[in-house]
C-alpha cells in the first residue's frame, strides 16, 4: 500500500468509527494513543516495538501504522533492520510476507517525505 493511499482511508476509517463509537471505544484509542507517549521508554523505542509486535501479529494495517510513526520519529535504517530481525526471530519465517511489504512502504516513505 502507498503511504499517501493508507494514511487517508485510516484518517476517514478512524473518524467514521470515533464518531459512531461508545464511550469504551473512545476509552480504548485514547489508552492506546497514551501508550506510545514518552515515558520510561522514548516514544521511539515505544513505536519500535509496536512494529515488532505487529509485524509478529502480521497486521499490515498496524505495520504501516508504526512505520509512519517510526519515520517521524527518525528511526534510522539500522534500527529498523534490528527490530525487523527480532520480529522475523520471534514469529518465524510467516513473518517473511510481512517484511517484504514492510520494507516496501519504508521505501515509499522515503521518497515521498
Amino acid at each position: 500500500m502507498k503511504v499517501r493511499d493508507f494514511r487517508k482511508q485510516r484518517a476517514e476509517l478512524t473518524k467514521l468509527t470515533l464518531d459512531r463509537a461508545n464511550l469504551n471505544i473512545k476509552r480504548f484509542f485514547a489508552l492506546d494513543t497514551a501508550a506510545y507517549n514518552e515515558g520510561a521508554l522514548s516514544a521511539k523505542h515505544k513505536e519500535l516495538i509496536g512494529l515488532v509486535a505487529s509485524m509478529v501479529l502480521r497486521c499490515d494495517d498496524c505495520i504501516c501504522y508504526h512505520l509512519d510513526q517510526c519515520f517521524d520519529a527518525g528511526v534510522s535504517m539500522d534500527e529498523l533492520q534490528e527490530a525487523m530481525n527480532i520480529a522475523l526471530v520471534v514469529g518465524g519465517s510467516i513473518v517473511i510476507p510481512h517484511l517484504r511489504r514492510a520494507m516496501a512502504y519504508w521505501e515509499d516513505l522515503l521518497t515521498t517525505s
